[in-house]
């Protein structure tokens, strides 16, 4: 019998006989004893070891390990291009950085890049499908953990739901029909933003989840073949904009008596602004980490799938910007759909458009497998952990896929893209996404310096202290008036921030150094992500802090209320169990003799 089945088998018994939820009475006990759990659960952290073996086989089944490099970056790329391109774009140069927006690409492109290198650590060290959820539960503990896996499943099914209603728009313009008027159903009595119903949406998304359950190997070929030719139509895009752009429409609006002219029509804050925006764009290369439990060689596949992929996206989309920054002034973008609207009403080009509009709507599929197949298997490994219901972490013994996870995944984020607007969406995942990278980066610092407690507060005072640098140095950028004493305080503080990294670079030694791969240049990389994280999250507006707070506490409200007891009644079930422990001890060893290095 399989080691996995024997530990899930022997941890669900002693979890039937009696537990936090096994009747009203029972969940009222546990209520009592809320605070006590939460001092023993909220910084409880798991080892590496334990992730890697007694934690996987409560799914029951393994994921077959087939995947390489090739498939990371087929992936990476599936899962970024399309998705924020073709929905961010138009709003980020119409609304704030103008044809800076290029500059805005390669702002976010170069933080997604820091925070790949991070995120590449975890992966090969730990390679499970967990993500940062994982990469924050064995060093940050339980609560940061799952509020950081809050985030992650928040910022897929927001931006899934965003992008499919996308689809729609592009679609549309494939077969030429107004889609947004057309295709959707508008609802009187409902707030704007909640009122326009996307039956297309709603289908699209219940159609991919159907073929993510099936092998992961022969999702990752299809994505292969979808890509490639979707890479072919962002190269016509680029030929296209360079050939028939003026470069005029770089510098010059189509209305400059209520628009600003220039490349940088909003100043730098429009530009940072836009960086944050179109960070969206980049959601993808970490739905590869979670990928790493299926990839054959993790030290070597791994660093080449998820930094490569960055790299080459972020190129692509410097150029698709510059492209379309030249095709149309800043001002008349369609900000719906603005590459395809860019070729709308000129002579003997309307079939451009429609071109445009397929490569799109294939690009967007992409993307939303990709994504998909991320957010499952993110959620799967939270219900490993305990912190949600076991059955989301199923394991299917034929596909060896995470089903029941994909299909609540699908259907949540069908039912959010029926109703829900573009713009009500977006900063909401941004602000997500931009959360969770900052917390990566802090983890891979501690980790690498508090490892064993020896400098666990000094560690936790440099990443306090730099944090709030940080943040000094993006609050004088937004809200201090402009002048000398405006530029000297930002200074200061970049000047501060230097030192800081600096100071603790040589006061304190490296407790530990990766085997396999590590972060380059530390701490210097980590510290510079969660530098540009903070910053981004300060060009962000007042509303989006407002839903992220309101969020979030939902979020803490849930772990008070369930996660923690779950989480509790699960270590209590297997603490005690000498067997259990000696079986994890064993699969951890098989998986180690599979997994190829």
């Amino acid at each position: 019998m399989d080691k996995g089945a024997l530990v899930q088998a022997h941890e669900s018994g002693a979890g039937a006989a009696g537990g936090s939820f096994s009747s009203l009475r029972a969940y009222g006990r546990a209520l009592a004893q809320t605070p006590r759990r939460l001092a023993r659960r909220a910084c409880a952290a798991a080892s590496p070891g334990e992730e890697m073996s007694r934690v996987r086989a409560r799914s029951g089944a393994h994921m077959a390990r087939k995947l390489r490099w090739p498939d990371l970056v087929g992936l990476g790329l599936g899962g970024m291009v399309g998705a924020g391109v073709f929905v961010t774009t138009g709003r980020a140069t119409r609304l704030y950085a103008g044809p800076g927006v290029v500059v805005s690409y390669a702002i976010a492109g170069l933080c997604a890049l820091l925070s790949a290198f991070c995120y590449t650590e975890f992966a090969v060290d730990m390679p499970v499908a967990g993500g940062a959820f994982s990469y924050l539960r064995v060093t940050f503990g339980e609560l940061a953990a799952f509020l950081t896996g809050a985030n992650l499943i928040m910022e897929y099914v927001f931006s899934n739901a965003a992008v499919a209603r996308s689809f729609t728009a592009y679609l549309g313009t494939a077969v030429g029909v107004d889609a947004p008027s057309k295709w959707r159903i508008v609802v009187p009595g409902l707030p704007k933003g909640f009122n326009e119903v996307d039956l297309v949406a709603v289908g699209i998304i219940l159609l991919i989840s159907v073929c993510i359950c099936y092998s992961t190997k022969e999702s990752s070929v299809v994505n292969m073949v979808l890509t490639a030719v979707h890479v072919a139509f962002i190269l016509f895009i680029i030929v296209m904009g360079f050939w028939r752009g003026d470069a005029r429409n770089l510098t010059r609006p189509a209305d400059p008596e209520r628009n600003p002219g220039g490349f940088f029509p909003h100043g730098a804050a429009g530009v940072f602004n836009g960086a944050a925006m179109v960070y969206l764009s980049y959601i993808g290369y970490d739905a590869v980490s979670t990928m790493a439990e299926e990839v054959e060689r993790p030290s070597r596949d791994i660093p080449v799938g998820v930094s490569g992929s960055v790299v080459l996206v972020t190129l692509l989309y410097c150029l698709m910007a510059a492209s379309m920054s030249m095709l149309l002034p800043y001002d008349a973008i369609d900000t719906e759909a603005p590459f395809s609207g860019a070729f709308k009403g000129r002579s003997g080009w309307g079939w451009v458009s429609n071109v445009i509009g397929g490569g799109a709507s294939l690009g967007i599929l992409t993307s939303l497998m990709v994504a998909m197949l991320g957010q499952a298997r993110y959620l799967c490994v939270i219900g490993r952990s305990g912190v949600m219901p076991a059955w989301l972490a199923r394991v299917h013994p034929r596909t060896a896929t995470p089903v029941n996870a994909s299909a609540f995944l699908g259907v949540f984020t069908a039912a959010l893209a029926l109703f829900t607007e573009l713009d009500v969406l977006l900063n909401l995942v941004s602000i997500g996404t931009l959360f969770v990278f900052y917390m990566v980066a802090n983890a891979v610092v501690y980790r690498r310096y508090a490892a064993g407690g020896g400098a666990a507060w000094r560690t936790l005072a440099f990443l306090a202290a730099f944090s709030l640098a940080a943040l000094c140095f993006t609050l004088l950028w937004q809200f201090a008036p402009a002048g000398g004493a405006k530029t000297g305080l930002l200074a200061a503080c970049g000047a501060g921030a230097v030192a800081a990294v600096g100071a603790f670079q040589a006061l304190v030694p490296q407790a530990r150094r990766p085997e396999l791969w590590g972060v380059p240049a530390m701490p210097w990389v980590p510290a510079a992500s969660v530098f540009l994280n903070v910053f981004l999250l300060g060009s962000l507006d007042r509303p989006s802090y407002v839903r992220f707070g309101f969020f979030t506490a939902a979020a803490l409200l849930v772990y008070v209320l369930y996660s923690v007891h779950a989480s509790y009644d699960a270590e209590e079930s297997s603490g005690g169990a000498a067997a259990g422990a000696l079986d994890g001890a064993k699969v951890q060893d098989e998986d180690a003799a599979g997994c190829k290095v």
